[in-house]
C-alpha cells in the first residue's frame, strides 16, 4: 500500500526526502560554485538544522539565483554583458531550481493532503 502514491502519482516518503535531500546538495554545490572559499568550514560544531531552517535555506538559495538570472539578463539586453552563453546558462539555472523547488512542493503537498485524509 502507497498512500502517498495514490495522490496524483506521488512518490513515497522516502522519494520525497531522498528528493529533499538532493536538492539540498545541488544548492551547496552551487553555493560553493558561486562564492569563494575564506575558511575551513565549520560544520562539525554546529547544531543540525531543523527541516524548516533547511527548506528556508534552499528557498533563499532558488531566490539568489532567480535575482542573479535576472540581473545577468537585463544586463545583456543593456548591452553590458555580451556573452549569450553565461546569461542563458543563468537562466536555465535558474529555471531547473524553480522547477525542482516546485516538485518538491507538490510532492510536500500531497503527502500533507494524504495525512490529513487518514483516519486516527
Amino acid at each position: 500500500m502507497n498512500p502517498v502514491g495514490a495522490v496524483g502519482g506521488g512518490g513515497s516518503i522516502e522519494q520525497i526526502i531522498a528528493l529533499r535531500q538532493q536538492i539540498i546538495e545541488r544548492s551547496k554545490v552551487l553555493q560553493d560554485v558561486h562564492q569563494p572559499k575564506t575558511e575551513a568550514p565549520t560544520e562539525a560544531a554546529s547544531p543540525t538544522p531543523s527541516f524548516g531552517d533547511s527548506l528556508r535555506t534552499a528557498l533563499d538559495n532558488v531566490n539568489a539565483v532567480q535575482a542573479e538570472s535576472g540581473r545577468m539578463t537585463a544586463a545583456y539586453e543593456r548591452g553590458e554583458e555580451t556573452d549569450i552563453a553565461k546569461v542563458m546558462l543563468a537562466r536555465q539555472e535558474a529555471g531547473v531550481a524553480f522547477e525542482a523547488t516546485l516538485q518538491v512542493r507538490n510532492k510536500l503537498l500531497a503527502a500533507y493532503q494524504e495525512t490529513m485524509r487518514m483516519g486516527i
